[in-house]
């Protein structure tokens, strides 16, 4: 049985997609610390991103790094913070979230409570200032 994000791959859960290719996958947290919170996956299931062969771990990155200039064009903040926890889910993800100070990337915060339709409009906002 696949993980939550290997169900979310498949099609068989929704996401509100941000960018994908053959090998990657990112998507808006459905639980954000801030506007823009982003999750990017590989599509190969790995439970610990430090089991990822050092191909995929290097394609990963490189397509994180994208993904978060996209988020930083998108939405107002000072920089763009990375968290690699991999507790949450057994599949290797990287947190990219915007921040404007260290205390913003606080996993034990509140989480936002986003509608649908601000959802949507966040990620079609960042997915436009992605260059793939």
């Amino acid at each position: 049985m696949g993980s939550v994000f290997t169900k979310i791959i498949n099609g068989e859960l929704p996401c509100h997609k941000v960018a994908e290719d053959n090998n990657y996958l990112a998507f808006l947290d459905i639980n954000p610390l801030a506007r823009g919170h982003t999750l990017v996956i590989p599509k190969k299931e790995v439970d610990y991103i430090f089991y990822l062969d050092d191909e995929n771990y290097k394609g990963l990155f490189l397509f994180a790094k994208k993904v978060a200039k996209g988020i930083d064009l998108a939405v107002e903040c000072k920089r763009v913070g990375i968290a690699v926890l991999g507790l949450e889910v057994p599949h290797a993800h990287i947190h990219l979230v915007p921040v404007n100070s260290i205390y913003d990337i606080d996993f034990s915060k509140p989480k936002l409570n986003l509608s649908n339709e601000e959802f949507t409009q966040i990620s079609a906002l960042i997915s436009e200032k992605i260059k793939m």
